[in-house]
């Protein structure tokens, strides 16, 4: 069976080759309908659109998407041509969880106290708030879907624009439906900020108005931006890219447990697709180098583990190298890898 894979999923290739695939593994980007006309599967990120401009005419009966968004994949034309896929909800929500941790302490160093609003409580947002609860801070929760399951203790964006110190961002991308979330973040919403000392985004550039997240910038609505998801990648507003305080090239969810949990889970659901009961074992990850970690704090022990700074420099340095930073980053490890002793 041939099957057509993203380049840059790691461990991916080896695994479907060991098992017998015939494997074809290109930039995700550069995959086009000629490489999946005569392909069986196809396993991507965000960088391809599976829509009937790749699909039509081909065989591809599986997308397994290494990725918690789909944004990218038209799930309507999948469902019409009887094309199943898998997304990989959850695999780096340690990842990203680890990198908001670190941008907030990158910028604050006493956080006990702050409020803080999470717009979007699923597996990442409500790790997120578990963690903030768990270092003395007051957490708002956002989430419309949840609110019409019947789930309590949620607010509106209006009271997390009123009352929250810091507001990050978690949901899915949505542009219909009865919750959209493109542009969620626009100018009304900045104009309602009260207290705003530090806006996050790490889950899909376009939640966010850049254009109108600039303008608040400029017009001082905001104290902080923190950036890793940008509208209009790889080709980001370099004017607010020079303004924002952490700038990163989408890689808040690229640790190696992230990788290899998406990858496990997308070929998990192929083999169950394939109506197999055994998947493919994936080798554990070695401990990193510089274990154990020694510091007086959480805070200085999370920084030491990842800091978005460096990151930052970089994309600041070459803007236009946005995607060249995001293909080859070094996945970084989460704090779990550690041991951690505190002083």
């Amino acid at each position: 069976m041939k099957v057509v894979i993203d380049e840059k999923i790691p461990y991916l290739k080896e695994a479907l080759s060991s098992a017998g695939f015939t494997v074809v593994a290109k930039a995700g980007s550069d995959i086009n309908s000629n490489d999946v006309v005569s392909a069986e599967a196809l396993f991507v990120r965000t960088r391809t659109k599976c829509n009937a401009e790749l699909l039509e005419g081909s065989s591809v009966k599986f997308i397994g998407t290494a990725t918690i968004g789909y944004d990218h994949i038209d799930a309507d034309y999948c469902s019409r041509n009887n094309i199943a896929w898998k997304n990989a909800a959850g695999c780096n929500a340690g990842a990203v969880l680890q990198y908001v941790q670190s941008v907030i302490y990158e910028w604050c160093e006493c956080v006990k106290g702050l409020s803080i609003g999470i717009v979007g409580v699923g597996e990442i947002g409500s790790r997120v708030a578990e963690w903030a609860e768990s270092v003395g801070m007051n957490v708002y929760r956002n989430d419309p879907p949840k609110e019409v399951q019947g789930i309590k203790g949620l607010v509106s964006l209006d009271e997390i624009a009123e009352k929250c110190d810091i507001i990050t961002f978690h949901p899915t991308l949505e542009c219909e439906g009865n919750f959209p979330t493109y542009h969620l973040a626009g100018k009304k919403f900045f104009d309602s900020l009260k207290r705003c000392k530090l806006l996050i985004n790490a889950s899909r550039g376009e939640v966010v108005d850049n254009n109108a997240l600039l303008d608040a910038v400029n017009e001082n609505k905001i104290g902080t931006v923190a950036l890793d998801v940008w509208e209009n990648e790889p080709e980001i507003n370099k004017e607010l890219l020079e303004k924002a305080y952490v700038a990163t090239p989408h890689i808040a969810g690229y640790s190696a447990e992230g990788k290899m949990n998406a990858t496990r889970m997308v070929l998990e659901a192929f083999f169950e697709f394939l109506g197999k009961k055994d998947c493919i074992s994936l080798d554990t990850l070695p401990e990193p180098d510089n274990n154990p970690v020694v510091a007086s704090d959480e805070r200085e022990a999370m920084l030491a583990i990842y800091s978005p700074s460096a990151d930052t420099v970089a994309l600041k340095k070459n803007p236009d190298a946005f995607e060249c930073l995001r293909n080859n980053y070094k996945l970084r490890r989460e704090p779990a890898a550690y041991k951690i002793v505190l002083k």
